[in-house]
């Protein structure tokens, strides 16, 4: 994000409803430690391996790294099992924005405390009005979302209290830079 325009622009990945944290990352590789910067890439690699083989591959073979950067999702995003490694394998792969029309409330959580994407709700269906690869900007202050693809721009629910908790990387970012703890 362009941190003094509040912008997010990328390649959209679109999802359908109820994407559960099984989905988002299987169990089989809750082990990887995030906070060990190469189990922490490995995360990312392995963010969306759990989708069925309907939906193309989120992370090309032998990368790290998506090459979206924004996912457009429909309802309950998130739901399942309270994963924290969800958001963080996202993030690791390179996800700065999830819009959803809805979320699981622990993943929404989640992404908050963590600071690692944006938790950003829709007021519409888009999932009807994005397709998979193209390019969209996100206007966080402004509560904006466009399709650059196609030139239509939707509003997006206002993150209110929560949007300066993400800003500042998280719930203990946010505590240091209001003073509510100490800064290292």
């Amino acid at each position: 994000m362009d941190d003094s325009k509040g912008i997010i622009t990328g390649t959209v990945y679109v999802l359908d409803n109820n994407i559960d944290t099984d989905l988002i990352i299987p169990a089989c590789y809750l082990n990887l430690v995030p906070t060990i910067p190469e189990e922490y890439r490995k995360l990312g690699s392995y963010a969306l391996s759990g989708l069925p083989s309907s939906y193309p591959r989120f992370i090309k073979e032998g990368q790290s790294v998506s090459e979206y950067s924004i996912i457009v999702a429909g309802k309950n995003f998130g739901c399942g099992s309270s994963r924290e490694h969800a958001v963080t394998a996202l993030a690791a792969a390179g996800i700065k924005a999830v819009i959803a029309e809805s979320y699981a409330r622990i993943f929404f959580r989640n992404a908050v405390a963590t600071g690692e994407l944006y938790p950003m709700e829709s007021e519409q269906v888009l999932v009807d009005s994005f397709k998979m690869g193209m390019q969209a900007e996100i206007n966080v202050s402004a509560g904006t979302v466009t399709n650059l693809s196609e030139n239509s721009v939707f509003k997006l629910k206002p993150l209110g209290a929560v949007g300066p908790v993400v800003e500042a990387g998280g719930i203990f970012g946010y505590a240091r830079s209001t003073g509510m703890i100490r800064k290292k």
